[in-house]
């Protein structure tokens, strides 16, 4: 939750592909003091069957840059992938069936007091953010 000193972040997934929320993926958070300073990890979450990760670490006061890294790798080789490529003429049925995108890394900027929800909307060939509500 932020104060009037810290900002706060959440975030979730939709699998666009399948239309339906990606369960499992690892998130992990970082955050910077400035755009100068060295990112210091502070922990992480998965995502639930909602797609959600609610437990995020808090921001530490004076945070400015926040970056969410998605572990979006072993969703795909699992089950996912599997449906994704049964709905569609997906390049992976002809490619080498490696995932495009192993990881998605999300860099934003924050100000104290404010809550940053950070929807990803993704599929094996794309992905999308935008600062969600």
């Amino acid at each position: 939750m932020s104060t009037s000193t810290t900002a706060s972040v959440s975030t979730h997934i939709l699998d666009t592909s399948v239309g339906r929320p990606a369960e499992g993926v690892a998130v992990r958070l970082a955050a910077r003091g400035g755009r100068d300073a060295h990112w210091q990890a502070l922990g992480g979450s998965a995502t639930d069957a909602d797609g959600r990760c609610k437990d995020l670490p808090a921001l530490p006061e004076g945070t400015t840059h926040v970056r969410l890294d998605f572990a979006v790798e072993p969703y795909f080789e699992g089950s996912a992938k599997k449906q994704a490529d049964a709905q569609q003429d997906a390049p992976a049925n002809r490619d080498s069936g490696a995932v495009f995108f192993p990881e998605v890394a999300i860099t934003f900027a924050v100000d104290p007091g404010e809550h940053y929800h950070v929807p990803l909307l993704l599929n094996p060939f794309g992905y999308s953010v935008y600062r969600g509500s």
